[in-house]
């Protein structure tokens, strides 16, 4: 009898066992499949760019070089002049709430992203090459390991973007002057505006929108006028690139005060218009931009 009741409690905890064995199972498998999130009523309006400003270099995430998938990867000493296009990825609930490269927790509705050699943390601007869309993100993990994929993005940074839908999209690259070993830093006043503190001499610019069409943007500078901005800015452009129109105000002198424009920005519905140094504006001169009535 003894030894039948002890087979019989063996039998009853193998098969617990089994069973916590097989819900962990499926756990994992629903775990390994990366999406979106239920929730599809993000107002991306009150999702602002990230803002650039002087970090210290994550003490977990700048290794000089490491390993993934048997390939080792080299880790840049500065992130200064970076441009590059290729292909932008995505990633979501597979991830969210685990630890990115950096230590902290990775949050789809940041404007975050991933990249594999860029100093952590980086401050980068994206653009869609395809439609003119464009966001600022930080970059503060590492990846994505697919040949042709240049960065993944956090999910809000990529529904900006216009590339959920599709997984992927073209982008380029170009780092915004951040991070300590780059020569054009910047940092955030204490009402939240970007500020240029490098002490260097590069013309700044306010870019208040970036759009695919000419119409688009002629529209924006209406209401920059209308809303009396244009009186208190030295100069209001328009500038194609790649038929890509943006609206910037400037120029301005690394000194000046730019945070009433902000505010001013923000009351006619602006809350993306972005600090750019002439130096951050894609290798454009600014003394070739110009109006283009």
């Amino acid at each position: 009898m003894g030894f039948m009741l002890i087979m019989n409690k063996l039998i009853v905890r193998i098969s617990v066992l089994i069973v916590l064995l097989g819900t962990l199972s499926a756990c994992t498998s629903t775990g390994s499949r990366d999406g979106a999130p239920s929730v599809t009523n993000i107002d991306l309006s009150k999702i602002p760019n990230a803002i650039p400003k002087t970090e210290t270099l994550s003490r977990y995430g700048n290794p000089s070089s490491y390993t993934v998938r048997g390939k080792t990867y080299q880790v840049r000493n500065s992130s200064e002049g970076y441009v590059k296009r290729g292909k932008a990825s995505w990633y979501g609930t597979k991830f969210q709430g685990r630890r990115t490269s950096s230590g902290i927790p990775y949050d789809m509705y940041q404007m975050t992203a991933a990249h594999k050699t860029l100093p952590l943390p980086t401050y980068v601007e994206v653009e869609n090459l395809d439609n003119g869309k464009t966001v600022i993100v930080k970059v503060n993990d590492r990846g994505p390991f697919h040949a042709g994929r240049i960065i993944d993005l956090s999910y809000v940074a990529a529904l900006k973007l216009d590339i959920v839908k599709t997984g992927t999209g073209n982008v380029e690259v170009r780092t915004i002057g951040s991070g300590p070993t780059s020569r054009q830093k910047m940092a955030s006043s204490g009402n939240g505006v970007v500020v240029n503190s490098s002490g260097t001499s590069d013309p700044m610019f306010v870019q208040v929108g970036s759009y695919s069409s000419k119409e688009n943007a002629q529209q924006m500078q209406t209401r920059l006028a209308q809303a009396e901005i244009e009186s208190n800015i030295h100069k209001i452009v328009i500038n194609a690139r790649k038929h890509v129109y943006r609206v910037r105000v400037g120029p301005f002198s690394p000194h000046d005060d730019t945070g009433q424009l902000f505010d001013d920005l923000k009351d006619i519905g602006v809350y993306d218009a972005r600090l750019l140094s002439g130096t951050s504006l894609g290798g454009i001169s600014s003394t070739i931009l110009k109006n283009e009535e």
